[in-house]
């Protein structure tokens, strides 16, 4: 499988009242096509930022960033915006849908930014919903979902734009354990049937024991990199 994403000496130093905070320290990553991937490590060790370096919504200090064979690290903020749009796919621990667009909007939201014609962005987001098992739910806004549901919709959403990868911030953490249970078995399917890599920051033992490879990180460091049970 050819890498998707890998990374050459990232750090990252934030300088708060001048006092340097070093929340990456020298990270070299490579991540496979198909892989299903958890970054994992106590609070503070780095595992959020990670993510938002590999996924452009934060540069780093130093070092050299490749997704899908582009180097990210050089492009303009209005290209970088472009990329992600077209190339990565999030989800994150709070959802982030529009409150006033339906699930079948929400997901047809990043194709309409891609200036998809409406037929085309109506026909995808209806197989993601079917996909993610919310058929019946097309219609209802954001308020209208439980928290498992909504989730649901982000991880359509995602995959909305056929994106490279999907980053996956702590995306279990406000869902009970049986929304927890289908979230994972539909992300787990994605990514055998379709080969859908996906990049989890998570603290969540039950998205751990799921995971192909284990990551962990400490004090912006990676100290392991192993198989996992998945």
């Amino acid at each position: 499988m050819k890498p998707v994403i890998v990374t050459k000496g990232i750090t990252k130093t934030y300088q708060p009242d001048t006092i340097p905070v070093h929340a990456l320290r020298g990270v070299d990553l490579t991540i496979k096509e198909g892989e299903f991937v958890a970054i994992v490590g106590p609070s503070g060790s780095g595992k959020t930022t990670l993510l938002n370096i590999i996924g452009g919504l934060d540069r780093p200090s130093e070092g050299y960033i490749e997704v899908g064979g582009k180097d990210i690290s050089a492009l303009s903020d209005n290209a970088l915006i472009d990329f992600r749009r077209d190339n990565i796919g999030f989800v994150f621990q709070a959802y982030n849908l529009i409150p006033v667009l339906t699930a079948l909007e929400n997901v047809e939201f990043v194709m309409l930014l891609q200036k998809l014609p409406k037929d085309q962005r109506h026909k995808r987001a209806l197989e993601l919903l079917h996909a993610v098992g919310l058929d019946d739910k097309i219609s209802k806004r954001p308020i209208e979902l439980s928290g498992g549901q909504q989730q649901r919709v982000a991880v359509a959403r995602a995959l909305a734009s056929k994106p490279a990868f999907v980053l996956a911030d702590e995306p279990t953490a406000n869902l009970d354990s049986v929304s927890t249970g289908q979230l994972l078995d539909i992300m787990a399917n994605l990514n055998r049937e379709e080969q859908m890599t996906f990049v989890f920051s998570t603290h969540d033992q039950r998205v751990i024991d799921r995971a192909h490879r284990i990551i962990t990180l400490e004090d912006g460091k990676i100290i392991s990199d192993q198989l996992g049970h998945g």
